[in-house]
This record gives C-alpha cells, structure tokens and sequence, in this order.
C-alpha cells in the first residue's frame, strides 16, 4: 500500500490497507507528488473514507501540519483551476470528484481542533510582494464549489451547444439560465440525468460540511456567525439566487410515487431522494443563520463584514400564491409520503425526511408571514397536521424520537396561535391511516385531542416538559371548537381528573399550571361554543365530583400532609394504567363516586377500541444513536398573550383572567430559571418534568435543598384564582334539570339527556363572557438555540453513506445510545 501522500492510485486500492503519512515535509510546489492524489483513478467516496481513517487525519495534524495544510490548499487550488477550465474533459471531471471527496472525509478533523479553527480564513500567500488582499482559502472553496454546480455537462444540461469552442466559460455563465428545476421563479424543468443529480449531490454534501463548523461549538457559543454560511448566504456569492431557487424546486417538485407503479424504488435506483435529501439540509442549515438578530454575540461583529443571509431575504420575499401553492403543496407531497398506504405491502417508497421537512416548513412560517396565512387560508393546514399528529402519536413512546416531537409540537403552538386554524379543526376527519388512538367519529379537533391525551396518558417521561405546550394549543383552539365528540370530551375531563388530584397538584410548584390551562378550555367552549357541545356538557355534569372536589381542596398544612402521603399509592400508577384509572377525589360525596365508577368503565372500554390496523407506539431499540437536546424552553418564554377580540380594551373586563394570565407566565419563567440552575443532570430529568402524570423523585442526586414543599399560604396564592365559577354556575342550572327530567320520564339512556342538552341554553345565565385571550409563539433565544442543536443532531445521524462527523469531537451535542 502507499503511504498517504503518495495518492490513491489503483494498486494501493487492491491493499486495503490505510494511509499512513511519512513525517518529511513535502514541498508545495512539487505538482506531481501532489497530484498523484485526486488524478489518474477513480476512488468512490466510501473507498475514500475506508482509506483514509481517522486516526491518520489526527497524526497528520499533530506530527506534519504543514503536509495537512498544503494538501487542503492544493485540492482547493485544484478545483478553483477546475472552474478556470471550465470542467469539460472527463478527466478534469474525475479530478473535481476526487478532491471534493477527499475534502469532505479531512474538514471534521480541521474544525474539531480548535488550533485550526482558523485556517481556512487565513490570507494566503498571494506571491506578490505587498499584496495583502488575497482571498481566504474558504472563500475560493466555496466560490468554486458553486460555480461547479451550475456547470454544463457535469452538473447541469448543456444548452448553448454548437461545437467544442462555443462551449461557455464557467467564470462567466448566467447560471439563473440553469436552474435544476421548475417551481418558484423558474417556468422551464430541465431533462433530468442520474449522473448530474448524483454529482450535485456530492458537491452539496461538501458544502454541508464545511457548514457544519457549527458541530464543533458548544451550545453557548453557537450564536457566532458561521463565516462559511454567511459567505455562502451572501452577496459575494454570485449564485446565491440561482441556487436558493435550485434547492427550494427541487425540494417542492420532488414526487417519491412517481407515476406511482409498485415497487418501482425497487427497480430502479432513485438518485433524487439524496439530492432532495441534502437540499433540505442545506436550506435549513442556511435559513437558520440569522445575524440580523441582536444578541449579544452577534453585537460585537461588524455588521457591515457580515452582511445580510440573503437566502432569508429571498424566502421572505416570496409572495404569489401560485409559489405559495406550490411550495405548500411539495411539502405535504413528502410529509404525507409514510402514511400512504396501499394493498401490496412495501410497494410505495418511503421518505425518512420528515423531521427535516418539519424544520424547514418551521422555518418559512417564521420568515414568511404571508405563506403562514396562506396556509391558514384554506383546510391545506389540515394536510400539515395530520402527519404531524401520526408522527406524535407514533413516536411517543420512542425516546429517540423526542426532537420530533418537540418540532411537531412548536408547529402546531405556531399555528394555533391563529384563530383560522382552530376554525379549520372543525372540518370532519375521515381516518386515512391506522393509528393507535381510540376510534371516533368527529372532527380535525377530536384528532387532535385524542392524540395529546395518548401522548400525555401513555408517552414516556421525557415528554412531560411539553404538557404545558400541548395545553397551551388545546386553550388557543378552544373557543372555536363548534362540537366535541363524546371520545375527545372524555379524553379533556379525564386530563382534567388526572391532573388535579390532591397528591399531584401539591408535588411540583408548578403542577396546577395545567389545571388552569385545562379549566380555560372548558370556560371558552361553555362561554363561546355552548350550543354544539352537548357531548362535553354532559360529560362534565357525570364528572361534577372533580370540579367540586378542585373548589374545596385542602389548604391547611394537616390536609396538605395527608394528600402526598397518599402519593405512594398512586405513584405506582403508570401512566397507560391512569389512562384507564383517573384517580378518585376523596371530596365528592357518595352518589357521585358511585356515578364515577360507572363512567371509569365506560372510558376504559373506549381507551381499549384502537383503529383497525394500527400498531402500537413502540420504545427505540435498545443500542438506537440518538443526539442530546438543549432544555424545552418555558412556555411563558415561548408566548405571548394577545386578544383575539377586535376591541383589545375588552381585556379590561375580566382582571381575574389577565391576572391568572401574568402569573401563569411569570411562574414559568421562574421554573425556568430554577430549573436552569440546577446542575445535577439526574436533578434536572426528574425535577424539570412539569405536568406529570407520574410524579417523578429526584433521585439519590438531589440534595434535599431541592426538595418541594406546599404551604398553605403558596396554595392559597393560586386556588383563589382558579376559574370555575362558569363550569359551576352551569352545573348549578343544568344539574337539577337533567335529575328532574331523568326522574319525571324515567330516563335512564344518555341519548335522551344529550337531546334535552343540545336544545337547553345558558342565554343570561352564565356569568359575562371573558375575553378570548391567544397565547401566541414569539421568536426567542431558547427555542433559536433548541432548534440549532435539534437540526445539526439529525443531520449527524442521517448521514451515514457515508458517515461524515461520526467519531469527531462534535461538541454542540452529545451522542448516546438509548
């Protein structure tokens, strides 16, 4: 075998045996030593990666820099005279592939090693005296990496053909000619070759990692602007338009079913779905460097050396509704792809792209308002959120999967933040997947529900800092749900009964946040929609014994006491177990535990009924990589409350409701710090789970200064402000008249009461409607650093062919094993 600076040359390949560097230095200007690196063979990149392993790379950097350093300046050099040539000849065409693959396996040993940080930014020896203006090796990387994309014959079709000498100068092409595909600002889709798009795909991947210099940061410095996206992004890149439009088309054109003939993907190999693949990632890796933002790390760079990312400016710019039709309509294409289904068993390609195409569909929202409303606009949002909810649904009891169901969950607190969204839940939902939730005949919002109380009742424990989320959505929507099935009416009281148990209530500071969320839906659906909930009107009269017990809760340090000694028992209770076994308040009187009994039976016969077909919700295999999360940040953090009324002084009328309001986000700022403050990683896990189901201890790890303790003054703070006087003004009307009519006609089947239900009214009889408050998504610093180190966590783990950043000292996250 050859060392490894004397080149992968044919002969060295039938060795399979590794690089080793001799320790002389070699002069950089002896072109044939150098060259025998990327000429003369063709070395596909896994044979690459095989011959060139990581311990090598290290010893090279340790023992002979100066080798490693001209060896990445003569591949950069050599891809620069690739663009001076215009990249016609196979052999000019074989050479870019080899030194782009060569660079791609060697970048993630440069940015680990923090000495090296720099290198690539450096000015480099013009060779004339007192010139200083060279360019950084970086730029002239990425300058030609771009300019080889649109270039004729190698990564694009050739359109002005007329003899060898015609050919056009890659330097001077007008590359807007040659945009991959047709979509947005582009009418004409150009012939497709397998070649091209496998030679995109590479030069993308390059430039994916020199991006991922971002890896090689610690989460509180991940803020500083990533020079190579900033160059990329910026108006020094010629092509930053053209390529902008190339991977957003090509992105949104993508149809996996093709003509949808069955198992064609097993017959023909699809060179689209990686390009579609690293497209994505480059246009949520780009989106996401935002240095207009003032922060504190951005303010002490020059904003005039930054510059704008001009590939947000383009995204914000977009605004014709046939480009908005066309891009929503390429993302719900690829996110309802895993739940189509068909006859013949693995007969339709499936896409694993999702929680990229959830980023990115994040991304635009944020950036562009009008495609948000546009989406609203029509019941299109509908095929956004159903693959959401199946991928919630189906990856809850996965704990390699919570990112995504962070990403699933912040979309839909985005989007419930618009009243055209609860108003387009109400359309009827007609089961098109199996799912593991309870059969049901209803709306979008029964869906919706019935999902969040499966994710709540039955998912694992690192879900439970999103309950407040989930309840926060379900508040937003609420006010215009016009009818409830009785399967989601169920699935809320029983929330409602798990949830304001004594015992679980006094074990956190912050556990009776989600008795306030869930007692704002049922005021808002009484206040605004009473008339078409005849289901939850009636399951809130059986239930009368939970909102009677949360009025007289204990607050006397005695009856505090005697609630957590309870706790014990009811620790035990997994949360699947409580799906079917809401505890029993010890306050309501007899008759109505006798009525409790009986309706436990009846949800646990619903609970049990999943959809035909459907399979379970299953744990991650054991040994699954999975990449560290930051913290979920509050949702106090996360929203803002908003009026939804035209008339914003209306929310004068009710102080009760804004001051429960305040608290409610002035508590969860405060959980956040504490949570933040506490170092203990086992502490963090187990205290940090607000909401519950299971009350989790915190562990031997704890010191007993983090221990929780309810006073009677803390429960007096709050349960004076818990909003049941609407649910307890509508049971003191409604509850008398359902007895008299069930004894005056001997009425014992709950059809007749639901019939005298949907006729009654409370016209004049509740108390003054309060205003609808929205707790709106507001761009923050925790959820920008979340999903940085979310994004950058799942492009590791999806590139595997071949394995780019695995075993480097990533730093922006960890990665373990479940």
């Amino acid at each position: 075998m050859f060392h490894f600076f004397s080149g992968f040359s044919d002969k060295a390949l039938t060795n399979d045996e590794p690089f080793i560097l001799p320790f002389q230095q070699i002069d950089a200007t002896d072109d044939a030593f150098w060259d025998q690196f990327w000429a003369e063979h063709s070395t596909n990149v896994q044979d690459v990666f095989a011959l060139v392993p990581p311990n090598e790379i290290r010893n090279l950097r340790q023992e002979n820099p100066a080798n490693l350093a001209t060896l990445l300046y003569k591949a950069t050099e050599r891809l620069v005279r690739a663009v001076d040539n215009s990249c016609r000849t196979q052999a000019e065409q074989q050479i870019v592939l080899n030194c782009v693959r060569l660079l791609q396996r060697i970048l993630p040993y440069i940015f680990e090693d923090s000495e090296w940080k720099n290198f690539f930014w450096s000015q480099l020896p013009s060779g004339n005296e007192g010139d200083d203006s060279s360019t950084p090796l970086a730029q002239s990387l990425l300058n030609a990496i771009c300019d080889l994309l649109f270039c004729p014959d190698f990564t694009v079709v050739a359109t002005r053909r007329s003899g060898p000498d015609k050919a056009e100068e890659l330097t001077n092409i007008d590359s807007c000619e040659y945009i991959w595909e047709a979509g947005v600002g582009f009418a004409q889709s150009p012939p497709k070759h397998s070649h091209l798009e496998l030679r995109r795909t590479e030069l993308l991947k390059l430039l994916l990692t020199c991006f991922s210099e971002t890896m090689y940061r610690v989460p509180s410095t991940s803020e500083e602007p990533n020079k190579w996206i900033a160059h990329f992004t910026s108006a020094d890149n010629r092509h930053a338009l053209p390529l902008f439009t190339s991977l957003l088309n090509t992105v949104c054109a993508y149809d996996p079913v093709g003509l949808g003939v069955p198992y064609n993907h097993l017959l023909f190999t699809d060179t689209m779905e990686p390009l579609v693949e690293v497209c994505l990632q480059i246009l949520i890796v780009t989106l996401d460097h935002d240095m207009t933002l003032n922060s504190p790390t951005t303010a002490a760079y020059d904003e005039t050396t930054l510059g704008d990312n001009l590939f947000i400016n383009y995204l914000s710019r977009v605004h014709r509704d046939e480009d908005f039709h066309f891009i929503l309509r390429g993302i719900t294409r690829l996110l309802n792809n895993p739940l189509v289904q068909s006859y013949l068993p693995n007969s339709t390609k499936r896409l694993h792209c999702h929680q990229e195409l959830l980023v990115f569909f994040w991304k635009i929202c944020d950036y562009n308002k009008k495609f948000l409303y546009f989406v609203l606009k029509s019941s299109d949002v509908l095929d956004v959120l159903v693959p959401i909810l199946y991928h919630l649904n189906d990856s809850r009891a996965d704990q390699s999967r919570v990112g995504l169901m962070h990403i699933g969950v912040f979309i839909l607190l985005l989007l419930s933040g618009e009243r055209n969204f609860g108003v387009r839940l109400n359309k009827p939902y007609t089961a098109t997947v199996p799912m593991d939730i309870p059969v049901f005949t209803g709306t979008h919002a029964d869906l919706l529900v019935t999902v969040f109380h499966k994710i709540i009742a039955t998912g694992h424990q690192r879900l439970q800092p999103l309950f407040d989320c989930l309840l926060t959505i379900l508040v937003n929507v609420s006010p215009y749900l016009k009818t409830l099935s009785m399967v989601a009416s169920i699935k809320l009281l029983h929330l409602l009964e798990a949830f304001s148990t004594p015992w679980f209530l006094y074990s956190a500071p912050a556990n009776h946040h989600l008795v306030f969320f869930l007692l704002e839906i049922f005021n808002n659906i009484i206040q605004y929609q009473f008339d078409g909930n005849s289901n939850l009107v009636y399951t809130i009269i059986r239930k009368r014994h939970v909102f009677h017990a949360l009025a007289n809760l204990p607050s006397d340090m005695g009856g505090i006491s005697r609630c957590l000694s309870s706790r014990k028992g009811a620790r035990r209770m997994a949360p699947a177990a409580v799906a079917k076994e809401p505890p029993q308040s010890t306050d309501a009187d007899e008759e109505d535990e006798e009525e409790s009994e009986e309706d436990n039976k009846s949800d646990t016969i619903v609970e049990e009924e999943s959809m035909e077909g459907s399979k379970p919700a299953l744990p991650a295999e054991p040994g699954t990589l999975k990449a560290s999360l930051l913290d979920t940040p509050a949702i106090g953090q996360m929203t803002e409350r908003e009026s939804a009324h035209m008339n914003a002084s209306q929310s004068q009328e009710s102080p009760t409701l804004c001051d429960l309001n305040a608290t409610l986000a002035t508590l969860s700022c405060e959980d956040a710090k504490s949570e933040a403050s506490s170092k203990s990683p086992a502490t963090s896990r187990a205290v940090a789970q607000r909401g519950s189901i299971r009350v989790t201890s915190s562990g031997p790890a704890a010191s007993s200064a983090n221990v929780w303790t309810p006073t009677p003054e803390w429960v007096a703070s709050w349960r004076a402000k818990l909003p049941l006087q609407t649910i307890m003004r509508l049971l003191q009307v409604l509850v008398p008249q359902v007895e008299k009519i069930c004894i005056d006609k001997g009425l014992t089947d709950e059809s007749e009461i639901l019939k005298f239900l949907q006729h009654g009214t409370l016209v004049g009889l509740l108390p003054v409607p309060h205003p609808i408050l929205i707790r709106k998504y507001q761009a923050n610093s925790g959820t920008t650093a979340w999903f940085r180190t979310y994004m950058w966590g799942v492009i590791y783990l999806r590139n595997i062919e071949p394995a780019i950043w695995y075993d480097t000292d990533v730093k922006l996250f960890e990665i373990q094993r479940v």
